[in-house]
């Protein structure tokens, strides 16, 4: 069953997605590889292909809300904006949190899809 809307939570190793609708919820879980080379710029090369892949599994979502602390969302952000600016135009928000549970996550991404469908702001 597809699913419209999703939280992402993500940190530089991992990332929690759940999609969901009014009644259910379908979470995954997608971790970095790493690569570790003396190659100057690997760590960059890795972050990349560990977004790349995030991006991949929001494929087909309509409505994305992106958690995590400042400094992944801003980088997340930054790789969304050079690499997938279509995928931008999905992302309906961006909030700073702290490791929440699976619970918390769910929580708070249909508190935001209430708020958005009721016309009030999220942190953009």
């Amino acid at each position: 069953m597809p699913f419209f809307h999703a939280v992402l939570w993500l940190d530089h190793h991992q990332a929690q997605l759940i999609q969901f609708d009014a009644e259910q919820a379908q979470a995954r879980k997608i971790h970095a590889h790493s690569h570790a080379t003396p190659q100057h710029g690997s760590e960059v090369r890795t972050r990349h292909e560990f977004f790349g892949e995030v991006c991949d599994a929001l494929d087909g979502i309509e409505s994305v809300l992106v958690t995590g602390g400042h400094t992944a969302q801003a980088d997340f952000r930054h790789y969304v904006e050079k690499h997938r600016p279509a995928l931008s135009t999905r992302i309906t928000g961006w909030e700073t949190v702290d490791h929440p549970g699976e619970a918390q996550l769910l929580a708070l991404g249909r508190q935001r899809r209430r708020q958005a469908a009721a016309g009030l702001a999220t942190g953009h």
